[in-house]
């Protein structure tokens, strides 16, 4: 399920007690420092973006898969951190799980109908700071039916790539969302209609 993400980064920016929350290990190019940050506008990195969604499957057990990011951009400002905009596209075909033929089911009509609706968009439309919270709202489309998304986010890391030798920029985050608005509600409430949501974010300078 698409797969908000991201302004919330940029409120993390705002509160610096944040952005230590989650400092990455010693000795790693990235960690947890927001004077890193430089204003600009990133592009999303497909190959380190990935949405996981959970579910309860029938009362037996969770049930999880993940979208990638196929393009998108975070365009931020440390100083006007609530200012921040993501915009993020994720293909629906290349949607992850464990076997192939319960990919092409979730593909299908019965589902999220593929090849009618190629991919899901998420758009943000505020970025709140409260204390060592960061909140990110915005709009998720799928089957091209919009509903206003919220995510808990953490500032997780930034620093120069050593590969790329780019400002590479993360966050992770959280959310809850119910399939049945989005038009992917089959087989409610066998399988549960509540979709839990964990976003690992990154975007590169361009």
């Amino acid at each position: 399920m698409r797969f908000v993400l991201p302004a919330a980064m940029a409120l993390v920016l705002a509160a610096p007690a944040i952005a230590q929350t989650k400092a990455a290990p010693t000795g790693t190019p990235g960690a947890a420092v927001a004077s890193r940050v430089v204003a600009g506008t990133y592009a999303v990195d497909p190959a380190h973006t990935q949405v996981t969604w959970s579910l309860n499957h029938m009362g037996f057990s969770m049930l999880e898969g993940q979208f990638g990011a196929s393009e998108g951009t975070l365009t931020i400002d440390p100083a006007r951190p609530q200012d921040a905009k993501v915009d993020v596209t994720f293909k629906i075909d290349n949607l992850s799980v464990t076997a192939a033929p319960f990919a092409n089911h979730l593909k299908s009509k019965d589902f999220f109908d593929a090849a009618t609706y190629p991919t899901a968009r998420f758009v943000s439309t505020s970025v709140k700071v409260m204390g060592q919270k960061a909140v990110i709202t915005g709009n998720l489309t799928i089957k091209d039916q919009t509903k206003p998304v919220t995510l808990n986010a953490t500032f997780f890391g930034a620093g120069t790539n050593p590969m790329s030798k780019k400002l590479n920029i993360g966050f992770r985050a959280m959310g809850k969302i119910k399939r049945s608005d989005f038009g992917v509600g089959a087989y409610v409430p066998v399988v549960g209609d509540e979709v839990d949501l964990t976003i690992n974010a990154a975007f590169t300078a361009q």
